[in-house]
């Protein structure tokens, strides 16, 4: 096979009403925005409030910035978020049952002249059995560009799509699978390491965007100290982000930890602080050994010093008796 498909040369780029800068970004050299309609002006990406059943119009605008012709392929797909908290959506080639299945074009390519733009319809058709709450994806255009080594690389410029379908909203988090361990140190006066794992999952029906923090700390709150934590990207319904920290803490007795996430709603109010705690025995061994040491240490002094004194007592009572025998005889 002389020609490869490589998909990772540049990934879609979301939202952004920045063409020129994706472009020096990506060496894309054509930009896509929502276009201006009665449905908003200068939108950064396509966002509707829309009951189900509902079908509506709209249309990408794609700015072609090179010298010559270029052909797109164009077509929607349901948004995720990648394992580096950038939301993205599913190539072409991926089957998508949400928010990407419910738009349709006129024609599955575009040309667009050399330095025209080109508005693009589109049109949402909401299943009527729909789940209310939020549902997410993306349009994309996509240019297939041969190098010079006859490799085909796919190159993909997009924008996002948010649909918020009218119901009864239900925003939720989770902490799950908290889990805390203990490797000790040989080091009486040192710090082992509480290693820390956890899911955070959006278990309802909305976007959730969530601050958090990491609570460590040993027996009775000793030792108590905030774990630096990464931040955690926007989830879309059913979404979850996994995490594991080390901290570096005396060993108290036990260790524990508390992480606390703040939800938010985008565009809405702040939830109720979600939060779940777990622990593990964490025992200062060489410590222990030592205590364990100096105990048997005097333990075998007590009995040291109980048989000198047995042996003393039974010393002196031969002497007594010998000393009867002599006097009677």
């Amino acid at each position: 096979m002389t020609r490869f498909l490589a998909a990772v040369a540049a990934a879609v780029l979301l939202a952004l009403g920045l063409p020129g800068v994706a472009a020096a970004a990506q060496n894309v050299t054509w930009g896509v925005r929502p276009a201006d309609s009665a449905l908003g002006a200068n939108r950064p990406n396509f966002a509707y409030n829309v009951a189900p059943g509902a079908v509506l119009s709209d249309a990408l605008l794609v700015s072609n910035h090179e010298q010559r012709a270029l052909t797109f392929a164009v077509y929607a797909a349901d948004a995720f978020t990648t394992s580096s908290g950038q939301l993205d959506l599913k190539p072409a080639n991926e089957t998508s049952t949400d928010a990407g299945s419910w738009v349709r074009f006129d024609a599955p390519t575009v040309t667009v002249p050399a330095g025209q733009t080109v508005a693009l319809p589109f049109t949402v058709t909401v299943p009527a059995d729909v789940t209310p709450g939020d549902h997410s994806g993306g349009v994309v255009t996509s240019l297939r560009v041969e190098s010079g080594s006859g490799i085909t690389v796919d190159r993909r410029l997009g924008a996002r799509m948010h649909l918020r379908v009218a119901g009864t909203l239900t925003p939720s988090v989770e902490v799950r699978g908290l889990e805390v361990e203990y490797d000790g140190t040989p080091n009486p006066v040192g710090k082992g390491t509480a290693t820390i794992g956890y899911t955070i999952t959006n278990t309802g029906n909305t976007r959730i965007g969530a601050t958090h923090t990491v609570r460590v700390a040993g027996l009775f709150g000793w030792f108590g100290t905030d774990a630096s934590v990464e931040p955690i990207p926007e989830l879309l319904p059913g979404e979850s982000v996994t995490r594991k920290l080390n901290v570096a803490t005396l060993p108290a007795g036990r260790v524990s930890a508390t992480v606390a996430v703040t939800p938010t709603v985008p565009g809405g109010a702040e939830l109720p602080q979600v939060t779940a705690s777990a622990g593990a025995v964490a025992i200062p061994w060489a410590v222990a050994v030592v205590l364990l040491l100096v105990v048997c240490l005097l333990l075998a002094l007590r009995a040291r010093a109980k048989a000198r004194a047995a042996g003393e007592q039974k010393r002196i009572k031969a002497a007594v008796a010998a000393a009867l025998q002599e006097r009677e005889a």
